[in-house]
């Protein structure tokens, strides 16, 4: 069963146009990772927050993924990472159009 798997922390930037020519190369990878079907990615400059929501084929692909994400984003000096993995009540979602 598909899983999406929401994720933000708090990011300073690079944001919009800037944040697109950065981080190129790491979405490009990202379309790599096992059971990842799309990433939507998320940004706030007001906030300060950054992150995605991802649908991945499983819970197992979703959590590896976040286990891997995180330490990523620990070593490149982020925290306050929220990762949540949760079900997609498929019938209401595809009423209001979901991507699925």
């Amino acid at each position: 069963m598909n899983k999406l798997l929401q994720v933000d922390f708090h990011y300073q930037g690079p944001f919009g146009e800037e944040m697109t020519q950065m981080l190129d190369g790491l979405a490009q990878s990202i379309n790599h990772e096992p059971g990842m079907i799309w990433k939507f990615w998320t940004e706030n400059q007001e906030e300060q927050r950054g992150g995605g929501i991802y649908l991945f084929e499983d819970e197992a692909c979703a959590r590896s993924y976040l286990a891997m994400h995180s330490a990523r984003l620990t070593e490149m000096g982020i925290r306050d990472i929220r990762g949540i993995i949760l079900d997609i009540n498929q019938p209401l979602s595809k009423i209001n159009k979901a991507p699925l």
